[in-house]
C-alpha cells in the first residue's frame, strides 16, 4: 500500500537519496519546505527538519574531508615530481603552483638569495600580474620574507601594509601595492649544513591573497611541507651541480677518470635508492597505512631498530629491521623534547647517546620524534632518507589528525544535543549514539575542562581531540557553555585520578593551565546529564577555591563539594542565612555582604578588613553594626559565624545570582 503524501517517510528517503548524490545545500534544505507544503503533521515535520539539519552537517563534513584528500593528493604529487624530475625549474614551478592551489590563494611565489649581489630575488611566481612585483629584489632582513629568513620561522599577516612587525621599504611596498597583495604567509626553506648541525635558510616560500585573510595552522603546516620539498629539490640540484663541477675539474687521466666514474656511479646509486625509498614511503601514506608501517619500512631500509614517540615520550611504534615489534625502553619526555628541538633548529637528524633522533614537525609544532637505534654513523644518503621519512611521517600524522577532528566534530554534536535536549528524545539520542559508535548506555567518565581567565581558550578544543586520539584514552569531545566536555570509556580509574591525568596532559597539549572536573562512571542519557551537572558544579567550586590547573571530583572537595555534589538547596540556604543583608544591599546600594566577607577573610581584623575594602576603619565598624542590627547580636558567635562563612562562600560560588 502506498504511503500518504503527508507521511514523513518519503521525505526522509528523499534526504538520503540527495545526500548520496551530493546534492547542493539548497536542494537538501528544500525538503523540509516540501514536507510542510505536503501537510506533514507537526511532529513528523519536526523530525524532517531535524533530519535536514543533520544531512546538511554530514554534507559539510564530507565535503571538508574530500577537500583534505585533494590537498594531500596534490602534496604527494609534488613528492612524485621531486623523485621523477631532474629539472629544478620544473619542480619549483610545480611546488609554487600547488602551493597556490592547496591554500586557494591569488598568488604564490618563491625567493632565493643572491650571494653575489647580497640580496634576494623572485625565483618563481604563480598568479602574479605585476611586472614590478615579478622583478622585485629584496634587501636582506627587509619585509616579511626578511623576518622569516632571520628567524627560520613561518610568519603570516592578514594585512601586510599595516603590519608594523616587518621592516617596510619603498621598493617592497611599491611591488606589493602594484600586485595588490594584502594577506601574506611566508615559510622558510630550511637546509642543515653538513657540519655543526646548524640550519640554514636557503629561500622563502610565500602564499598571498589580494584581500584580508587569516591563515590557519593547517595551512601553515601544508606550506611548510611544500617548503621542505622545495629545499630537497634545491639541495639535490646543488649536489648534482657539485658532482658535475667535480668531474669538470678532474684531470683526464685513466686513474682519475676511473675514480670519478666510480664516485658518479656511487652517487647515482645513492640517489636512486633515496628516490625509490621516498616513493615507497609516499606510497604507504597514499594507501592509508599506519605509522607502524612507515616505521617498519624505514627500519628495513636502514637496517636498524626504529621507534616513533609522541611529544610526551610515549611510543607510537617500535619495529626491528625484520618487521617484528619490540618493547622499547622508556623514553624521557624532557630528553626527547630537548633533542627534537635541536633537530628542529638544525633541520637535520642529530646523534645522541647511541641513537639518531629526527623531529617530525608541522610548522613549529612537534608532532613526534623518530628514534633510530644505531650507534654508528649515517652516510649522507641514509641521513637524507631518514630525514625524508620524518617529512612523510608528518604528512601521515597530519592526515590522521584531520580524520580524527572530522569524526570528533560529527560525534561532538551528539554530546551537545545530549546536554541541551536530553528530555526531548532520550531513546533517539541513544540510538543515534550507537550509529556513531558511541554507546551512551555503557558506563562513561564525564569530564569538563576549562582554561584560566585570560588563557588561550582556542587551544583547548584541538588539544582535547589530540588527547582522545593520540594516546591510551579514547572518547569524544565537544565545546559546550564556554568549556570543553569529554566523554571517555570508564575503566578502573577513579574520577579524581582521571581528572588529574586529563588536566596534566591537556595542559601540555594546550600549553596553558587546564582545570578539569570529573564525574562518573555514569551510563544512560539522563545519568550522563546528571554527571555533567555534577562535574560543572565541581568545576565552579574549584574555580572559587583557586585550584586552577588541577583535576578533581566532587567527593574530593570536602564538605563544600558534598553540598554541591548532592544538589542541596544551596539558593535556599544562602537566602535564609544572608537574606537580610542581600535585600539591604540591593535596596540601598550598600556593601554589607562584601564587608562581612572581608571581615571573616581577615580573621576578624578590622584593620586588615578596611585595607581590603579601601575604606576607613570607622566605616567598617559602622557596617558591622548594621550587620548586627539585621542579623542579630549572635552573628559573630562561633556556630553562627560558621554558617555565615559557608553561606558567603556558596554565594560567591554561585555567582551571586538573584534569588
Amino acid at each position: 500500500m502506498t504511503e500518504p503524501s503527508t507521511s514523513a517517510a518519503p521525505h526522509l528517503r528523499r534526504l538520503l537519496d540527495l545526500l548520496a548524490d551530493d546534492a547542493p545545500a539548497e536542494v537538501l534544505g528544500a525538503v523540509s519546505s516540501r514536507a510542510r507544503a505536503d501537510g506533514v503533521p507537526p511532529g513528523d515535520l519536526a523530525e524532517v527538519e531535524r533530519a535536514t539539519a543533520t544531512a546538511l552537517r554530514i554534507r559539510g563534513a564530507l565535503r571538508q574531508h574530500r577537500r583534505r584528500e585533494l590537498q594531500l593528493t596534490a602534496l604527494f604529487d609534488t613528492a612524485g615530481d621531486l623523485a621523477a624530475s631532474r629539472d629544478l625549474d620544473a619542480v619549483l614551478k610545480a611546488i609554487v603552483r600547488r602551493a597556490r592551489m592547496l591554500l586557494g590563494t591569488d598568488t604564490a611565489y618563491l625567493t632565493l638569495p643572491d650571494e653575489e649581489a647580497g640580496d634576494t630575488y623572485m625565483r618563481v611566481t604563480d598568479g602574479s600580474v605585476s611586472v614590478v612585483f615579478q622583478r622585485l629584489r629584496l634587501e636582506l632582513g627587509h619585509g616579511l620574507g626578511g623576518l622569516v629568513a632571520q628567524t627560520a620561522r613561518p610568519y603570516a599577516t592578514p594585512d601586510y601594509r599595516t603590519d608594523d612587525r616587518f621592516h617596510h621599504t619603498p621598493n617592497i611596498n611599491a611591488g606589493v601595492l602594484d600586485e595588490g597583495l594584502v594577506a601574506i604567509l611566508g615559510v622558510p626553506l630550511l637546509l642543515g649544513s653538513s657540519r655543526g648541525g646548524t640550519g640554514k635558510v636557503i629561500g622563502v616560500l610565500f602564499a598571498a591573497d589580494r584581500a584580508a585573510r587569516v591563515f590557519s595552522p593547517d595551512e601553515v603546516a601544508l606550506l611548510c611541507s611544500l617548503a621542505a620539498h622545495a629545499a630537497i629539490a634545491i639541495d639535490t640540484a646543488r649536489a648534482l651541480a657539485d658532482t658535475r663541477s667535480a668531474l669538470d675539474e678532474l684531470a683526464v687521466t685513466n686513474a682519475e677518470l676511473a675514480e670519478a666514474n666510480a664516485a658518479v656511479r656511487e652517487h647515482s646509486a645513492a640517489m636512486r635508492r633515496a628516490e625509490e625509498s621516498h616513493d615507497r614511503l609516499t606510497d604507504l601514506v597514499l594507501r592509508g597505512r599506519e605509522v607502524k608501517d612507515v616505521a617498519a619500512a624505514v627500519a628495513g631500509l636502514l637496517d636498524s631498530p626504529l621507534t616513533i614517540h609522541d611529544p610526551a615520550g610515549r611510543p607510537l611504534a617500535a619495529v626491528r629491521p625484520d618487521g617484528t615489534d619490540f618493547t622499547p625502553d622508556a623514553m624521557d619526555a624532557g630528553w626527547l623534547a630537548e633533542t627534537a628541538e635541536e633537530s628542529r633548529t638544525g633541520a637535520r637528524a642529530v646523534h645522541r647517546d647511541g641513537r639518531w633522533i629526527c623531529a617530525v614537525l608541522a610548522g613549529r609544532e612537534l608532532l613526534a620524534g623518530l628514534v633510530l637505534h644505531r650507534d654508528g654513523r649515517l652516510d649522507d644518503s641514509d641521513r637524507r632518507l631518514y630525514e625524508r621519512a620524518a617529512v612523510v611521517t608528518g604528512l601521515l600524522l597530519l592526515l590522521r589528525r584531520t580524520v580524527a577532528e572530522t569524526e570528533n566534530r560529527v560525534r561532538g554534536e551528539l554530546i551537545t544535543d545530549l546536554l541541551t535536549g536530553a528530555d526531548r528524545d532520550p531513546e533517539g539520542l541513544a540510538e543515534r549514539g550507537r550509529r556513531l559508535g558511541v554507546d551512551l548506555d555503557r558506563p562513561h567518565m564525564l569530564l569538563v575542562a576549562e582554561v584560566a581567565e585570560g588563557g588561550a581558550r582556542e587551544r583547548l578544543a584541538p588539544a582535547a581531540v589530540r588527547y582522545l586520539f593520540g594516546g591510551d584514552v579514547h572518547g569524544v569531545s565537544a565545546e559546550h557553555a564556554g568549556s570543553v566536555v569529554l566523554l571517555t570509556a570508564a575503566d578502573a580509574t577513579a574520577a579524581g585520578d582521571a581528572a588529574r591525568a586529563a588536566a596534566e596532559r591537556l595542559g601540555q597539549l594546550a600549553q596553558t593551565p587546564v582545570t578539569v572536573a570529573a564525574a562518573g562512571p555514569a551510563g544512560g542519557v539522563r545519568e550522563l546529564v546528571r554527571a555533567h551537572q555534577e562535574a560543572t558544579r565541581c568545576l565552579n567550586a574549584m574555580r572559587v577555591l583557586g585550584r586552577t590547573g588541577e583535576g578533581a571530583c566532587v567527593e574530593e572537595l570536602g564538605f563544600l563539594g558534598v553540598v554541591l555534589g548532592n544538589a542541596q538547596d544551596v539558593d535556599g540556604f544562602v537566602a535564609a542565612t544572608l537574606g537580610p543583608l542581600l535585600e539591604y544591599d540591593a535596596r540601598r546600594g550598600t556593601q554589607l555582604v562584601r564587608t562581612l566577607g572581608a571581615y571573616f577573610g581577615s580573621g576578624g581584623s578590622l584593620v586588615r578588613a578596611k585595607d581590603e575594602l579601601h575604606v576607613h576603619v570607622n566605616t567598617v565598624v559602622q557596617r558591622l553594626d548594621r550587620v548586627q542590627a539585621l542579623l542579630g547580636p549572635d552573628w559573630n558567635e562561633p556556630g553562627r559565624a560558621l554558617e555565615l562563612q559557608l553561606a558567603l562562600r556558596l554565594h560567591l560560588l554561585t555567582g551571586g545570582r538573584k534569588r
